[in-house]
């Protein structure tokens, strides 16, 4: 697998959970342009809120609600929505799997310290 294959296929990986309501919603990690996107879409007083950017990264982890695509939400508005949407049954789900995620994406990271990408291990 090249360089490029590896990051695309990281940046694509997704999980699916299902929620305490038999729910299953894939999720993915946010790239980093994801959450740029989702900083302008909070304006500079959302941006700044702690508590409201959480939730919103768990929102816009989302790719599908029972294998109906969830169009990534670019407004203040849309993510208030799909929160809603998801509910605290969704959105507690989703923070689970997210932790398991992370710590599978900071292993890879770990491993690959130093390493140019690409280098076997």
């Amino acid at each position: 697998m090249t360089p490029s294959e590896m990051i695309i296929a990281a940046a694509t990986e997704s999980r699916l959970v299902v929620d305490t309501f038999g729910r299953r919603i894939s999720i993915r990690l946010p790239t980093a342009l994801d959450k740029l996107r989702l900083l302008k879409a909070a304006g500079p007083e959302l941006a700044m809120n702690q508590p409201w950017l959480s939730m919103a990264v768990l929102a816009i982890s989302v790719t599908s609600i029972d294998d109906v695509p969830v169009p990534r939400p670019s407004t203040e508005g849309q993510i208030e929505a799909l929160v809603s949407r998801l509910g605290d049954s969704g959105i507690d789900a989703i923070a689970e799997a997210m932790i398991s995620l992370t710590e599978v994406d900071q292993t890879l990271q770990a491993a690959n310290a130093g390493n140019s990408p690409g280098t076997p291990t």
